[in-house]
This record gives structure tokens, sequence and C-alpha cells, in this order.
């Protein structure tokens, strides 16, 4: 991987993390496009900038993670499904995020969701994330599992799930965001710490430059792509977001199956 490779990877993760279009899906395709998406440093980078990303929301809902106790516990309440199902089902998501195939579809599908979401949770009740309940939270933290397929989308299925126990469009958005610091904490640790343990398997200063970069990147796109999200999904829903996805999704599908490889460089 070079330096140029890494910003374009920190820069899709930046801007497409937190918003309903995967951002894992948009790496796996990126990587692919670029030919580099079987290396292992590789599969780590596109884990381990979300450690940037992160650090984003930490900065701009900074007072919010400073009110209770009962906010992390909520958290935590949320984190469990994914961190049980990551756990169980860890080796046949590193075998899914090779296949762009898999994103393509997911793309589709999860775009002809959006086109109805709007619709479909349309009478919402509470407007502020810090005053969910527990079982809401729990089942916010089940439709997370489901973005452990690569093109679902982590924010998609979290805010959906929201949006299902009648938090409005903003609300469910900053829960997800709030949600995605200990989720996306866990997996890049975990990323790291198997790419580390693994036999003959060390950080070399080039990529540690790397990450470095990575982060700082996906920090800064980050920073600005949940001001504008939230500012637009809150006026406009999710009907963009969907025709999006299914057009990505609907070009990845065609080219994998007229027998054309994603690699163009």
């Amino acid at each position: 991987m070079t330096l140029v490779q890494a910003i374009i990877l920190a820069v899709i993760e930046g801007i497409t993390e937190f918003l309903p279009i995967s951002s894992t899906g948009h790496m796996i395709i990126g990587s692919s496009v670029m030919g580099i998406q079987k290396d292992e440093f590789v599969k780590l980078f596109t884990v381990a900038i979300q450690f940037g990303a992160i650090l984003s929301v930490l900065v701009l809902y900074f007072k919010r993670f400073f009110r209770s106790i009962g906010f992390y516990l909520k958290l935590v309440t949320a984190f469990i499904p994914a961190a049980v199902f990551g756990v169980l089902f860890s080796d046949k998501i590193d075998e899914l995020l090779e296949s762009p195939m898999t994103v393509g579809i997911s793309l589709v599908l999860g775009g002809i969701v959006l086109l109805f979401v709007d619709n479909l949770f349309n009478k919402p009740k509470e407007d502020n994330a810090d005053r969910i309940g527990y079982p809401t939270a729990f089942i916010i933290g089940l439709f997370q599992c489901i973005a452990m397929i690569p093109g679902v989308s982590r924010s998609a299925a979290t805010i959906v799930g929201g949006m299902s126990q009648k938090l409005t469009r903003k609300a469910a958005a900053e829960f997800s965001f709030f949600l995605a610091v200990p989720t996306m904490f866990a997996a890049t640790a975990k990323k790291m710490y198997d790419f580390y343990k693994a036999e003959g398997a060390t950080f070399t200063g080039e990529q540690i430059k790397l990450l470095a970069v990575g982060n700082v990147v996906a920090f800064i796109v980050a920073m600005i792509a949940i001001r504008t999200f939230i500012s637009f999904l809150s006026k406009n829903g999710f009907k963009l977001f969907g025709i999006y996805r299914i057009i990505v999704g609907g070009i990845i599908i065609a080219l994998l199956l007229s027998g054309r490889s994603l690699a163009v460089i």
C-alpha cells in the first residue's frame, strides 16, 4: 500500500463511516479497484483507521459523554450483541471482507430498505438520544449485528433500528454515532491484536506511518461528514442515500457478473 492509496481509503472511511452507505463496503470497493484488497495489512488498515473516525465523535459530542453513568450503561447494553456475534462469527466476517459481490448485493438490498424507511417509521416520539431506555438500546444493538455483513452499513442498521423504536431521525443518528465509539474501538483493538500476534507479523515503520496518516485524514473528513449528514438527514430523510446505494450496488453486480474485475490500477 502506498501513501496515496492510504489517503484515498482514509477519505472514503471519513466520508462513509457515519453515512448509511457502508464504509466497509466502500473501502472494499476502493481497495479492490486499487488491486490491494487481499493484502493482510490493507485489511487491518481499513479497520484501524476507524479509530480516527471515533475521535471525531468524541470531539463533536464531548459534553454528551460526561452526563451520567446511565449513558455509558446504555452504550454497553447496545454493544453486547455485536461483541457476541463478532466473537462467534469472526472468521466468516473476515471471509466476507474479500467479497465485492456481497457488498454489491447488500448495497442494493439496503438501498431498497432506505427508499421506504421514512414512510415506515413516520411517527417518532423521542427526539433526545440520551433519554432512550435499556430495551431500546439493546434492540438497536441487535440491528447493529446485521451490519457485520459488508455493504449493509453500521450507521444505516442502527439508525433504522432506532427509528423502529420511535426515535426521530436525528436522535437515532446521534445514538448511532455514540454506539460507534465502543463498537469501532473494540473492532480496531481486536484487528490490531490479531495482526500483531500472527506469526511473523510485526509493524514496520512504513506501516505505522500509513496508520497514523490514515487516522488523521479519517478524523478530519469524518468531522465534516457528521455535521453535514445530521443536517441533511433531518431535512431530507434517506431516499437519496437509498438511490445512491442501488446505483452503486447495481454497477458492482453488473461488472462482476460480466466477468470483469474491479481492479483497474
